[in-house]
């Protein structure tokens, strides 16, 4: 056991350049190194001693390193995140935005008047043509263009003026908009 042990020793700087040889950069090379010795130290009971021991090494060495490609290959390279400062992230702000303005969106719609809010739906949301809805509504196609004209302006303010819209919903603003 001692040999043994002391054989890998001073194989280590041989083993060393061998695995910087395959993995192409210091770094690498030495994990590949520390991947090889652990290897070779855990699986010591599957050494047959009529082999020569500087073989076993190369070839533990070697096949690690055909593990570590082939899992490369499957999985893609692996990037450390502090050297790619040239990928773009998202933008955290611009999302959060969105997704406020998404709810705002749909608070507003469901604040409209439910003709309006039927209109809106077929017309914007679903992307049916004024005669589409007309017809599905059963109402003419200059009703569905009026409506949509009120509702847009209505989501418009309930969008960007929130406070303001709730001061125009009075009973007799809400019968307005919702005849025609």
């Amino acid at each position: 056991m001692a040999d043994f042990q002391e054989h890998i020793i001073t194989m280590i700087p041989r083993l060393r350049r061998f695995a910087i040889s395959l993995a192409g950069n210091l770094s690498d090379g030495d994990d590949l190194l520390q991947n090889a010795l652990e290897r070779a130290l855990s699986r010591r009971a599957t050494y047959k001693p009529e082999h020569n021991l500087d073989s076993w090494l190369f070839k533990i060495t070697q096949n690690i390193w055909i593990d570590q490609k082939r899992s490369e290959k499957r999985r893609g390279p692996v990037v450390d995140i502090d050297d790619a400062h040239h990928l773009v992230g998202e933008n955290g702000e611009q999302r959060v935005e969105q997704r406020d303005m998404s709810k705002k969106v749909l608070a507003a719609i469901d604040a409209l008047p439910e003709d309006q809010r039927l209109i809106v739906t077929y017309v914007l949301v679903d992307g049916q043509s004024y005669k589409e809805a007309a017809e599905i509504l059963d109402i003419p196609v200059g009703t569905v263009m009026s409506r949509l004209y009120r509702a847009r302006k209505a989501l418009e303010t309930l969008i960007h003026n929130p406070e303001s819209a709730q001061k125009e919903k009075t009973p007799e603003a809400e019968q307005k908009n919702g005849t025609n």
